[in-house]
């Protein structure tokens, strides 16, 4: 296999008509426009999620229904994006990238357009759950695509700038919902992600060309694919990886699920104070995962910076326990802010290690090795979102210890199963993973 950094420049075209015997090679460049089509699909999660928030009180009106009814419209449609990764990774490495994904857009458009028609809670809960089963396809895929096109450093680099397309769509799309709402009700926010569903899907059409060439592709059935399920969990390394990124996406899940009524209920922030910092902390994500992306990657290795980052968030999150239990005394907004940032910053350099560490050792199953990384996460931070509010309203201890605990199993777990120093200076791994510089 081509070592990182020395394979020969192609553009995207090209690389469905190389050889299928072909390893994908480390430094494939995409043009910008594909880079951005890449970066679209992987935030049409919180697109999703996030530019419907604000309509969530007119929807309960509207419907004629209890809050606790409509918020299950937010719960199945996570439920769908973890549950449709699982389906549509081994489809994609089945019958390759391409029709996996437009079919899963093109039921994504139909399904928003159907959430935007929704005449019942009950009617909208259903259409939510299709809308997240579909979009989960763009996830799933990009990160497959990802690895069909780089390897090495060149992939992390590659993962660290689709942070920066994907990481802004949490800040932005509850901003882009609140604008819709002066505008129309809380249908025109169904209205517009259709809009972005379609435009997406024909860059897709147009621009993204085939990454799996038919040779690499799986040709069984059910059978084949639970086994290339199994021999995935089965491998240590990349279940120590999967259960690494699971954790702390369940700590920055427990952030995003807690801050709100942390800054504003315990601390006495205005919404706007809370908008500013939430907006902060995700560039201070976007920030440090460039400079992972441009700076770290190559000069360091890839484990260590996964490992710098989850010192980091234990660290940040060991501090937020100690202010919310009262350890220093009465503590004011600023030292809480101040640990919630570096606890969101250094995801900055855990997620994109996390993704190519684990897919760098999954060369023949890509969408099948993307879905279980894309499942766990979502899935462990469905878990870690109602236990930051187990002891109420009035205390942060929760958050602060959900977080903590997560960050010590993301600890114990690359510790204990991904072992790095194990693997260091082998060069004739059994993976593509082993022969990177780690």
């Amino acid at each position: 296999m081509t070592e990182p950094g020395t394979a020969e420049t192609q553009d995207l075209p090209a690389i469905a008509e190389r050889g299928a015997a072909a390893a994908p090679a480390a430094s494939r460049r995409t043009s910008l426009l594909v880079t951005l089509v890449l970066g679209g699909l992987t935030a049409v999660p919180p697109l999703s999620m996030d530019m419907y928030l604000p309509a969530l009180p007119q929807v309960t009106a509207a419907l004629h229904s209890p809050a606790a009814t409509v918020q299950l419209t937010l719960t199945t449609c996570l439920a769908g994006m973890a549950l449709g990764q699982m389906i549509v990774g081994p489809m994609s490495d089945k019958w390759g990238r391409r029709r996996p994904l437009l079919a899963g857009m093109v039921i994504y458009i139909l399904a928003t357009a159907l959430c935007a028609i929704a005449t019942s809670a009950e009617l909208l809960i259903a259409f939510r759950l299709l809308q997240g089963l579909a979009g989960a396809a763009g996830i799933v895929i990009a990160r497959a695509v990802v690895r069909d096109l780089y390897d090495g450093v060149a992939m992390a680099r590659f993962f660290s700038t689709l942070m920066l397309i994907s990481g802004v769509a949490p800040v932005v799309a509850p901003l882009i919902g609140g604008q819709i709402l002066r505008l129309t009700d809380w249908r025109g926010v169904f209205v517009v992600l259709t809009a972005v569903g379609v435009a997406l899907t024909l860059l897709v059409w147009r621009k993204l060309d085939e990454t799996l060439p038919p040779a690499r592709r799986h040709s069984g059935g059910l059978g084949q694919t639970l086994r290339t399920m199994r021999d995935l969990v089965a491998d240590r390394v990349f279940s120590g990886y999967v259960l690494v990124g699971a954790f702390a996406f369940a700590a920055l899940f427990a952030y995003i699920s807690a801050s709100p009524f942390v800054i504003q209920e315990i601390y006495g922030a205005s919404p706007q104070t809370f908008s500013l910092l939430f907006g902060i902390n995700s560039v201070g994500l976007v920030a440090v995962g460039q400079i992972n992306g441009k700076l770290l990657v190559g000069r360091v290795g890839l484990d260590k910076v996964l490992g710098t980052g989850l010192a980091l968030t234990a660290l940040a999150a060991t501090s937020l326990l100690l202010m919310s239990a009262g350890v220093f005394g009465p503590v004011g907004l600023v030292p809480m802010a101040a640990g919630l940032f570096v606890l969101m910053a250094s995801m900055g350099l855990v997620m994109p290690s996390t993704n190519t560490l684990a897919l760098l050792r999954t060369p023949h199953a890509a969408g099948s090795a993307s879905a279980l990384l894309g499942t766990s996460t979502f899935l462990l931070g469905s878990v870690a979102s109602p236990l930051v509010g187990i002891a109420g309203e009035r205390t942060a201890v929760p958050m602060a210890l959900v977080q903590l605990s997560c960050a010590v199993l993301a600890l114990v777990s690359f510790l204990g199963m991904c072992r790095p120093w194990q693997r260091r200076g082998e060069s004739n791994g059994s993976t593509a993973g082993e022969r990177t510089r780690l």
